[in-house]
Order: structure tokens, then sequence, then C-alpha cells
């Protein structure tokens, strides 16, 4: 019982002090606005991750929310600086269109042993990282599941046909990104 809530308080309080403390250091290198997108995401990021974790699903509602307040924020965005903002839409679309498609081919030729709810939240955080911060994401989210994957299927944790679910690493490739840019 002591292990589950000290396990609890990590989660709920431990990751997000971190995070928080890691996204002040970025405030100084980042646009604000992009800055204010970065941190929209790894909200919406999180809770997909802790949602993936707990449930093995990432609720349509999450997605249709984390992509209404990317859309809220565009067009803040297009009142204050229509240049950058126009720039950002091009970019937001094709990033939006990478991940999408390239989740959704893998969801089809995997046979379903990706996640429909998978493919939603990368399109939508290809709006927020852009066509130049979807593939290190995806990179770095994919590379660690696989890596986790198998260490357990090597320490006899799960065996070969078992799945994991994928948001918690995809999360961490958008936080890898996200830091790195």
């Amino acid at each position: 019982m002591t292990k589950m809530i000290s396990r609890q308080v990590v989660l709920y309080t431990g990751i997000p002090v971190v995070l928080a403390a890691l996204f002040i250091v970025q405030a100084g290198r980042t646009d604000a606005f992009i800055l204010l997108l970065h941190g929209i995401l790894i909200i919406f990021g999180y809770i997909a991750a802790i949602s993936d974790l707990k449930t093995r699903r990432i609720p349509n509602l999450l997605v249709l929310a984390m992509i209404a307040a990317w859309a809220v924020m565009m067009a803040l965005e297009l009142f204050l600086d229509t240049n950058q903002a126009i720039i950002l839409l091009g970019e937001s679309a094709l990033g939006f269109a990478l991940g999408g498609v390239l989740f959704l081919i893998v969801y089809l030729i995997s046979g379903k042993g990706l996640g429909s709810g998978d493919v939603k939240f990368m399109a939508g955080a290809g709006l927020y990282l852009r066509l130049g911060g979807v593939l290190p994401a995806v990179f770095f989210g994919t590379l660690l599941a696989a890596f986790t994957g198998l260490a357990l299927i090597l320490a006899k944790r799960i065996g070969r046909k078992d799945m994991i679910p994928l948001a918690p690493f995809l999360y961490i490739g958008i936080l890898i990104t996200v830091f790195l840019q």
C-alpha cells in the first residue's frame, strides 16, 4: 500500500514540478507564444500519458480539447502577429498531417497493434510540434518504447504478444523534442 501511495505522489506531484522547472529554464530561449503552445502541449500530453497508463485509452474528448486549445491560440495569434501566425499555421498543418498519417499507416499495417487514440494524439501533437518536431518526438518516443518493451520481455514481465501503452513514451519523446528546441 505504501509503495502505491509513493508512486502516486511521484506521478501527481513530482513529475509536474520537474516539468515546471524545465519549462522555466526553456522560457529564456523561446518566443513567448511558442512557449505557451509548448506548455499547453505538455499539459495535454501529461493527461494523455496518465490516461493511457491507467485505462489503456486516450479519450477522444481529450484530443478534441487539445485541438480546440490550439485553434483558440492560433486565432489569438492571427490578431496579434498575423505574419507569424500564417507561418505557424502552415507548419502546424504539415505537423498534423505527418503525425496523423504516419501513425495511421502504422495503425493499419499493425492490425490495430497500435491504438487509434495514439493516432489521434500524435496528429493533435503535430499541431503543436509543427513539421520539424514530429519526427524527433516519434523517434525518441518509439525508441524508448522499443527498449522498454524489449527489457520487459527479457525480464519475462510481459510476453511478445503483450502490448504496452505507447502514449507515455510518446510524451517523453515530445518532452525531449520540446526541451531541445
